[in-house]
């Protein structure tokens, strides 16, 4: 890239999701670039490859003849602290420039306009981060469709059929989150709905697509699918709350992802155990796009 002629610095955010991956670009207070496409091809655990696809994006994105002067990137599966430094270092083979590299989750709370406070995303999966008073950053959650993300669209999904298996086991008719989670993975029957999980070759976005069909059981009266949302809603609260025991100010949670902002039962049922569990914390949906926060990042770094 040659060096940008623009009057202003170029920064740039970046705002890596499980799904899609939203780049925008300012000079000043001019937009010069708003791209999204999809996050295919996001290897967070290869650093180098990690970074090759990052400046692939820049450099396809920005206008032709410039350069950055400063990006910030918030990263789906960035994990640790040593894991966003590599991917950091490797950047810098590509271009000479202030680079940050973080969890997308902690994009939030800068989204929201916020110095400090506690970022919740509910999504495909779940995960919060905040930040120690010394500034050290804090993960719970983020475990995967397998293991954890309680809250986000696989994990509710897993916990439905876990729930509609104990139903059958107890010898009750299939209700309605049963019958829904039978037609949404073409099973005949309950028991088929293990193999059915199991067989998933991407669990947490083949799991999570189903997430509707069990609110729309609750709305139809169910109770196992109301008792699964409530659970949902406390294992959210939960996150909060271990991020508080560890020292992370809460004051204020910024809730995004697709799951827990499109489906209020299940931001209600966060937000009554939060009220229960951590007296005192506000949660605040974050009304516009989490890439703000990687481009206000970004204009900390010129």
């Amino acid at each position: 890239m040659q060096d940008t002629p623009l009057s202003f610095p170029l920064v740039v955010g970046i705002d890596v999701g499980g799904t899609k991956t939203h780049l925008r670009a300012f000079a000043g207070g001019t937009c010069v670039a708003d791209h999204v496409r999809p996050s295919s091809g996001w290897r967070p655990h290869d650093p180098v490859a990690a970074a090759g696809w990052l400046a692939a994006l820049v450099a396809g994105t920005l206008p032709a003849g410039t350069r950055p002067s400063a990006v910030a990137v918030g990263g789906h599966a960035c994990e640790t602290p040593r894991q966003c430094a590599q991917i950091r270092t490797a950047l810098h083979l590509h271009f000479d420039a202030p680079a940050l590299v973080m969890g997308d989750a902690e994009l939030l709370v800068p989204a929201a306009g916020l110095d400090r406070g506690v970022g919740l995303v509910a999504g495909t999966g779940s995960v919060a981060v905040g930040r120690l008073p010394d500034g050290t950053a804090v993960q719970v959650g983020g475990w995967g469709a397998l293991l954890g993300d309680e809250g986000g669209s696989a994990g509710l999904v897993r916990e439905a059929v876990r729930a509609v298996w104990a139903a059958h086991d107890r010898g009750e008719e299939p209700d309605a989150l049963a019958e829904n989670l039978i037609t949404a993975f073409g099973v005949d029957e309950v028991p088929g709905l293990g193999a059915a999980l199991e067989n998933a070759p991407h669990a947490s976005a083949d799991w999570g697509r189903h997430a509707p069909v069990v609110f729309a059981a609750a709305e139809a009266g169910s109770a196992l699918a109301r008792a699964v949302i409530a659970d949902g809603g406390r294992s959210l609260a939960t996150l909060v709350a271990r991020l508080a025991a560890r020292g992370v100010p809460v004051d204020d949670v910024v809730v995004a992802g697709s799951t827990v902002l499109a489906q209020r039962a299940l931001y209600d049922a966060f937000v009554a155990s939060l009220a229960t569990s951590v007296p005192g914390a506000r949660p605040r949906r974050l009304d516009g796009p989490p890439v703000e926060g990687a481009v206000a990042m970004a204009r900390s770094l010129v």
